[in-house]
């Protein structure tokens, strides 16, 4: 295989890759643009060094794990969280999650890295990521009680979403099918936070819908759906939290915990 083949086979499989880190890296700094901030400053590590991921095992692998070298010589991936917030006062009873405990957390399940892979990423021995993975599932036991509103048109999914969300200790005021109906659930329920999917009955979108909704309240969104990065394009309406369909259901209430923990509402 020539030099060139190699190179381009090489810059294709980064550029599939990093949808999936700045989902990656919105989740963990809780915020659309911090995490793409990141992303950008790695993809141009990457575009000017290429050999610093070319001798990866698997691309995906060398990507995360040269954006989290970079991060150390410039400071922390998490953000502040304000005080005054909402998500501020709800900290304490929410999650008192450390920065590695939630990184090792979604590495594993929102980005599918084993617990070696995700050792390998962020720098430390497998024994640590197990403990840090063990501690995350626990903090999530202590998420306080908020609202939820569902938006989603497939009854099944729906009603498993509602499940995994009321086992987690939160209220679920209502499932909208359509546009219409979300929007008014939300002006009723004002809800903490909106759980939607992207694609609704008929022609209309849960999009479109949350667009609606932040009109006239601010509240942290989660989006659903099977193509997460059709939806990590920064040419629309983004959240900091995409999960894919189908989801683990540690995965929601880690997205829940985290949403509501680094999201000012």
């Amino acid at each position: 295989m020539s030099d060139a083949l190699t190179a381009k086979n090489l810059s294709e499989s980064i550029t599939r890759t990093l949808p999936f880190l700045r989902r990656y890296a919105r989740a963990v700094t809780g915020s659309q643009q911090r995490g793409d901030e990141w992303v950008r400053l790695c993809a141009e590590v990457v575009v000017q060094q290429p050999e610093l991921v070319a001798k990866a095992e698997d691309t995906k692998l060398g990507v995360f794990s040269l954006f989290h070298r970079l991060q150390l010589p410039f400071g922390s991936l998490d953000a502040p969280t304000e005080s005054g917030s909402v998500s501020g006062r709800l900290k304490e009873s929410l999650t008192d999650m450390a920065p590695l405990q939630r990184q090792v957390l979604l590495l594993t399940v929102l980005e599918g890295f084993t617990v070696g892979d995700a050792a390998h990423i962020l720098g430390i021995d497998i024994d640590t990521a197990e403990r840090s993975l063990q501690e995350a599932r626990r903090e999530l036991q202590r998420v306080a009680s908020v609202r939820v509103l569902v938006i989603e048109d497939e009854a099944v999914i729906a009603l498993d979403v509602a499940d995994i969300v009321r086992n987690a200790g939160h209220e679920v005021v209502g499932i909208a099918a359509t546009e219409k109906v979300a929007v008014e659930m939300a002006k009723k329920h004002s809800p903490h936070l909106v759980l939607a999917d992207i694609q609704l009955r008929g022609s209309d979108s849960g999009i479109a819908a949350v667009k609606e909704i932040l009109r006239t309240i601010t509240v942290p969104v989660i989006f659903v759906t099977g193509y997460p990065e059709r939806l990590l394009t920064g040419t629309q309406l983004e959240p900091a939290f995409v999960i894919s369909k189908p989801f683990d259901p540690d995965l929601l209430r880690a997205a829940i915990a985290q949403a509501l923990d680094t999201v000012s509402i």
